[in-house]
């Protein structure tokens, strides 16, 4: 919930109503959660995140018109809406779609084949400022950063302690804020402060450029 002890609002957005009304019964079964808006369309969910404010937006890519990409980078890119989360639901692993909708602003991506446990952990997740991507997802991104030939290392992660670079290896492989704590063998809240140092650092706007800061660093595979 948030800090209020408000649900989580979030606004759906697809171009199948059934999908649509699916969704939303699942997240309404929450207490924790609430579907303020359903939208057809980019345009639309463009429209009801400025008028509705959600905190989270689920976004599929193929819509007429607008599609979820262009939305999202509507949505990330204006000063009014610039916090909401977005999280792309697809049909589609291809790497070019994950790629578009990181570089838009998406804070997570999930196949619509998910089971419905992890789309609402996903949402929960994102509204903490964690990112989430489907198993499949993240494996494809990684085999395609691996498979690249190496790249310099960003200016900007030179100035990350050696924990620091350490921790941001492990957010690229997908690890959630209580794995990375188990795996360094350091608090929660240790690890919390490290991914605010790296946000403030790296001039990030969330864990999901984190995750492509990383990618970029060659930090991935050095962390295999």
């Amino acid at each position: 919930m948030n800090d209020g002890g408000t649900p989580i609002r979030v606004v759906i957005a697809d171009d199948q109503p059934l999908l649509r009304h699916s969704l939303a019964a699942v997240i309404n079964a929450n207490h924790d959660m609430t579907v303020v808006g359903e939208a057809g369309t980019g345009d639309e969910v463009v429209e009801f995140t400025a008028e509705l404010h959600p905190d989270v937006v689920l976004m599929d890519i193929r819509m007429p018109g607008t599609d979820g990409i262009a939305a999202t980078r509507r949505i990330t890119a204006d000063a009014d809406t610039g916090s909401v989360r977005v999280i792309v639901l697809t049909m589609f692993e291809l790497d070019e779609y994950v790629r578009a909708a990181l570089s838009a602003g998406a804070s997570g991506f999930l196949l619509k084949d998910s089971h419905p446990d992890k789309l609402l952990d996903a949402i929960r997740r994102t509204h903490q400022g964690e990112s989430l991507f489907a198993p499949k997802v993240l494996t494809r991104m990684i085999e395609a950063y691996i498979t690249q030939p190496p790249r310099a290392k960003p200016a900007s992660l030179d100035a990350l302690t050696a924990r620091e670079t350490e921790v941001l290896g492990l957010v690229g492989r997908g690890l959630s804020n209580d794995e990375i704590a188990a795996r360094l063998t350091i608090s929660i809240k240790t690890v919390k402060t490290h991914i605010g140092n790296l946000l403030s650092k790296l001039q990030a706007r969330d864990r999901a450029h984190l995750v492509i800061a990383a990618y970029e660093g060659d930090l991935v595979h050095s962390t295999r």
